[in-house]
C-alpha cells in the first residue's frame, strides 16, 4: 500500500478519536486504507468534515489503495438528515427495490452451496523443539491452516456442507428448498448433527439488504436500506470507486449508536443506473455494541447484473470471531455462500410444490460421493477441512480429549450412555434428586432405549421412593414408531403409538411446561405444597407429525385418582372416597409453520421463537364407564407468537383460554400454572398459590418484553456492562359458574354418587368476581451474559391468606 501523503491532526474531541478507531478497526489491515475515507465523514457527523482526492487502484478487493493529501477540518456543523444527499440516495436504493427484484418473475430458480466451518482462531501451539510441542497433541500443528480473511493461524474443528436447489413461484406464491447433499464432520458430533446444523443455520442466516430487519444472531439488525434507516444510521456519499469494469457510488453507514443492533460499512451502487443496482455491499458491527461473545463479525455480499436487469446473488460470505470465555482462545466461524444456475423457468416438474413441508431433504443426501462434492462445490475447501475426520480420529486417541468430550457429551444429553453402542441411556441426569412436603426425600432412577436395540421400538422410564410416604413409584413406555429412527424415538417428524402404565403423585395447580417436575434446580420453593395427590395411569397414545410442522395427538387414559395424606376426597355430605375412576379421551392439534427447534433425546428446545403456535385441545370423559361418578367434557386453546420490534426488541405474547361444559370435580377444572420455585418459568405464575382460583371458564395472557438495551444503551455504565431491560405482565380472568361449585351444588338427587368433591381446606379459593389477578416484573436481563433478574410484584387480590406480595426470580438464559 503506498501512501503519498497523510496529514491527520486531531487535536480534540475523544468522541472523535474514538470513532475514528471504531472504524479503522472494523475491517482486517489489508483493508483500512480505503475504509479510512469512510472513517473520516463519520468523524465529521462528531463536528468535523473531510476534503479528499484518492485513487483506488484495486477497488474490486480494495487491497490496494493510492492516497493523496487528506485534510481534516474543524467545522461547527453537525450531521443531519435534512438536505443531506446521502439520505436522499438511500431513499432512492429502497425505492428501486423491486425494479431489479428477481422475484418479480413468475418462477426464479437457483442453485446453493453452503459451508459452514468452525474451529479456534490465532491459535498458538508449542514450538516443536520444547517437551510440550512434541507431547500427545503434537500432530495438530499439521491441521492447522491461515485464515484468507484475516492471515491468522485457525484450526478446523468442524465443517458443514449442503448443497440444494432453490425453487420460487409467484402465483400460488410458494417457496421450496430441495436439499441434495449434506455432509458434517467435527466435534459437535457429540450433539444432534441435524439440530447443530439447523441452530447454526438460523444464527447465521442469510442477509437481505433490502429487508427492513436482517435477522442474525438470533437477534433483529436495523437493515442500512430499513425504512427508519435515516433515524437510526448516518450515511455518507465517499467517493465513486471502480468495482471490476463499472463505476460504482459508494455509500457508507455507521449507526448513531454503535451499541444499538445496526452495522457499520458501506455499498456499491453502479453509477448512472435508474435501477440503484446494488454490486456489492461489505458490513459489520462496531466493537462496542451490545452483543455477547461476539469480537468481530463481517458480512460481504456480491450481486451480477441478469440481462433482462434482475439483481442475482453470486457470493455471500459471513465471518465472525467469538470470545467465549476471558483467557481462552477465540472461536472463529464462517458461513460462505456460492449461488449459480440462476433460472426465470418454471421447473421441470410442478411435484416440487407439491409437497407440504418447506424443505425437501433427498433421502441420500447424506452419503453423497466424493464425485458429487467436486462436482458441486462453489467454494473451495481446504485440504484441513477436507481431513477434520482424521484429526478427530486422532484427537479421540488422546485420552484427556476422549473422557472431556464423553462428559460433554452427558451434559448436553442429560443422558449417561450404559455403553459405547449404548443400548439404553441412563436419566435425566437432574432427576435422581428430589423431595417436596409428601413424599421427603425423594430418589429416581430411568433410562430410555435407543435406535441400537430396535429403530422402531422404543422404551422409557423410571422407579422412584418416597422416604416419607414409603410408597414406591414408577412409569413405564413403550413405544412403536411407524417410521425407522436414527437414534431415538423423539426425531421429528414422529409417527407413532406409545402404551404406558404410571403411578405417581399429582402436583395440583403446578404444571412445569418447560422442565421435569423432578428437575432438582427447582426443589427449592418459596412455600411448601402440600396440595398433593396419587394418580395411577393406564394410557394409549397416537402421534402424528407432519413435515409442515402440524401434528395430531389422540390419547384413551384410564386414570384412578386417590387422595393425598393432606388432600381428602371429601362430599359435601361428610363422605369421602377412597379414589374415583376416569376414562379420559384426549384430542389435540398443534400447529407451528416455520417452527424449527433442537432435538434431545427426550425434549425440544425452539431455535427461535419466530413460528406462531397455536394449540386446540378437548378432553372428555363418559360417566359410568370403569365405575366413573362424573362426565368431564372441557376445550382448551392456545396461542403463542414473537412479535420483532426492530431496533427496540422484541415481544414474547401468549394467550390462553378454556370452558368446561360439563358438572365436574375440581381436579378436572380450570386452574392458574403456579410456580412454586425461585426460578422463572414460563407461562405460569410466580406469586399465586396453587388452587388458589378454581375455574370453569377462563381466558389468560402473558407478554414479555425483552427490550435488548432500548435505554440502557444510552446510561455508560450499563452500556459498558451490556445489560437489558425485560418486563413481564401476565394476567388470569376466570369465573366459576354454580354447576362446578361445591359451595352452590352439593347435592345430586338422582345420583348421590355424583356430589362434587369440597375444596381442599388448604386451598384458599376466592371468587374472581369479574376482577382479574395479575402480575408485572421488571429485571435485568444479560447479567453476566448469561443470568436474568426479575423483581415480581402481585397486582391484584392482595388479602389472600397466605401469600406473596413481591419477590426475587431468576433464571438462566443464553444469548447473543
Amino acid at each position: 500500500m503506498r501512501v503519498a501523503k497523510i496529514g491527520i491532526k486531531i487535536m480534540t474531541s475523544v468522541l472523535q478519536c474514538r470513532l475514528f478507531k471504531l472504524i479503522h478497526s472494523w475491517l482486517q489491515p489489508a483493508a483500512c486504507a480505503p475504509l479510512l475515507l469512510a472513517g473520516c465523514m463519520a468523524v465529521g457527523a462528531s463536528g468535523m468534515r473531510c476534503a479528499a482526492a484518492h485513487q483506488v487502484e484495486d477497488a474490486d478487493t480494495l487491497k490496494g489503495v493510492t492516497l493523496k493529501e487528506i485534510t481534516v477540518k474543524r467545522t461547527k456543523n453537525h450531521y443531519s438528515k435534512r438536505n443531506n444527499p446521502a439520505v436522499d440516495f438511500v431513499n432512492r436504493i429502497r425505492t428501486a427495490k423491486s425494479l431489479a427484484d428477481p422475484k418479480r418473475h413468475d418462477n426464479y430458480s437457483y442453485r446453493k452451496y453452503d459451508k459452514i466451518s468452525v474451529g479456534i482462531n490465532n491459535i498458538a501451539l508449542p514450538d516443536s523443539t520444547t517437551p510440550a510441542g512434541r507431547g500427545q497433541l503434537a500432530f495438530l500443528r499439521e491441521h492447522v491452516d491461515t485464515s484468507d480473511v484475516t492471515g491468522l493461524p485457525i484450526l478446523p474443528l468442524s465443517v458443514k456442507e449442503k448443497v440444494s436447489d432453490y425453487y420460487f413461484r409467484r402465483e400460488p406464491h410458494a417457496e421450496k428448498l430441495h436439499v441434495r447433499g449434506t455432509r458434517q464432520n467435527g466435534v459437535d458430533e457429540v450433539a444432534d448433527l441435524q439440530s447443530i446444523q439447523t441452530a447454526l443455520e438460523d444464527i447465521f442466516r442469510e442477509v437481505d439488504l433490502y429487508d427492513n430487519d436482517i435477522p442474525l444472531m438470533r437477534n433483529r439488525f436495523v437493515s442500512p436500506l430499513s425504512a427508519i434507516g435515516p433515524d437510526f444510521y448516518k450515511y455518507f456519499l465517499t467517493d465513486t470507486v471502480m468495482l471490476g469494469d463499472r463505476r460504482c457510488v459508494l455509500l457508507s453507514f455507521a449507526p448513531r449508536n454503535p451499541a444499538t443492533f445496526g452495522f457499520l460499512g458501506r455499498v456499491w451502487v453502479e453509477e448512472g443506473d435508474s435501477t440503484m443496482f446494488v454490486r456489492k455491499v461489505r458490513m459489520g458491527v462496531s466493537p462496542t455494541i451490545n452483543l455477547n461473545f461476539v469480537d468481530r463479525l463481517q458480512i460481504e455480499q456480491e450481486f451480477e447484473k441478469a440481462p433482462d436487469g434482475s439483481r442475482l446473488k453470486v457470493r455471500d460470505d459471513l465471518n465472525a470471531t467469538f470470545k467465549v470465555l476471558p483467557g481462552h482462545p477465540e472461536l472463529y466461524a464462517r458461513r460462505t455462500t456460492g449461488y449459480d444456475s440462476h433460472s426465470f423457468l418454471p421447473p421441470a416438474s410442478d411435484s416440487i410444490f407439491a409437497t407440504v413441508a418447506e424443505v425437501i431433504t433427498d433421502p441420500e443426501a447424506a452419503v453423497k460421493s466424493e464425485e458429487f462434492w467436486a462436482r458441486e462445490r462453489q467454494v473451495h475447501v481446504t485440504d484441513n477441512e477436507g481431513r477434520i475426520h482424521m484429526l478427530m480420529s486422532r484427537l479421540r486417541g488422546v485420552p484427556i480429549y476422549r473422557y472431556g468430550e464423553n462428559v460433554l457429551r452427558v451434559l448436553v444429553k442429560g443422558y449417561v450412555p450404559t455403553s459405547k453402542n449404548s443400548l439404553f441411556d441412563l436419566g435425566p441426569l437432574n432427576t435422581f434428586i428430589g423431595g417436596n412436603p409428601v413424599e421427603g426425600l425423594r430418589l429416581r432412577v430411568g433410562g430410555i432405549s435407543t435406535a441400537q436395540l430396535s429403530n422402531q421400538w422404543f422404551t422409557r422410564g423410571y422407579v422412584a421412593y418416597g422416604f416419607k410416604d414409603r410408597k414406591w413409584k414408577y412409569n413405564a413406555e413403550l413405544e412403536y414408531s411407524f417410521l425407522p429412527k436414527k437414534k431415538h424415538a423423539m426425531e421429528f417428524p414422529i409417527h407413532s403409538i406409545t402404551f404406558q402404565e404410571k403411578y405417581d403423585i399429582d402436583q395440583l395447580g403446578q404444571r412445569y411446561l418447560f422442565t421435569n417436575p423432578d428437575n432438582i434446580f427447582i426443589a427449592l420453593k418459596r412455600g411448601e405444597n402440600h396440595l398433593i395427590t396419587y394418580t395411577r395411569h393406564t394410557a394409549a397414545t397416537y402421534k402424528l407429525e407432519l413435515l409442515n410442522n402440524l401434528s395430531f395427538n389422540l390419547s384413551a387414559d384410564a386414570v384412578r385418582r386417590e387422595p393425598g395424606p393432606y388432600v381428602p376426597f371429601l362430599r359435601a355430605d361428610g363422605t369421602t372416597l377412597s379414589h374415583y375412576n376416569q376414562l379420559t379421551f384426549t384430542a389435540q392439534i398443534r400447529f407451528a409453520p416455520g417452527e424449527k427447534f433442537y432435538q434431545g433425546q427426550s425434549y425440544r428446545l425452539a431455535i427461535n421463537n419466530d413460528a406462531p403456535i397455536f394449540i386446540l385441545s378437548h378432553e372428555y370423559s363418559p360417566r359410568n364407564i370403569l365405575g366413573a361418578p362424573y362426565e368431564i367434557s372441557k376445550t382448551e386453546l392456545s396461542v403463542a407468537k414473537r412479535v420483532w420490534l426492530s431496533a427496540f426488541g422484541y415481544l414474547d405474547l401468549m394467550g390462553k383460554g378454556g370452558h368446561v361444559w360439563t358438572r365436574s370435580p375440581y381436579p378436572s377444572l380450570l386452574t392458574p400454572n403456579v410456580n412454586l420455585s425461585y426460578t422463572i418459568q414460563p407461562e405460569s405464575f410466580a406469586l399465586m398459590n396453587p388452587l388458589e382460583f378454581i375455574n370453569d371458564s377462563f381466558v389468560s395472557w402473558e407478554a414479555t418484553y425483552w427490550a435488548n438495551g432500548t435505554i440502557f444503551n444510552y446510561i455508560p455504565l450499563f452500556k459498558r456492562l451490556k445489560l437489558r431491560e425485560v418486563v413481564a405482565f401476565r394476567g388470569w380472568l376466570g369465573t366459576l359458574s354454580d354447576r362446578n361449585n361445591p359451595l352452590h351444588n352439593t347435592s345430586d338427587p338422582l345420583n348421590p354418587n355424583r356430589q362434587l368433591l369440597l375444596f381442599p381446606a388448604e386451598a384458599h379459593v376466592p371468587p374472581m368476581h369479574g376482577r382479574p389477578y395479575m402480575e408485572i416484573s421488571a429485571g435485568i436481563d444479560n447479567l453476566l451474559k448469561c443470568v436474568r433478574l426479575d423483581y415480581v410484584w402481585r397486582l391484584s387480590y392482595l388479602n389472600t391468606p397466605a401469600t406473596n406480595r413481591s419477590g426475587l426470580r431468576l433464571a438462566l438464559h443464553f444469548n447473543f
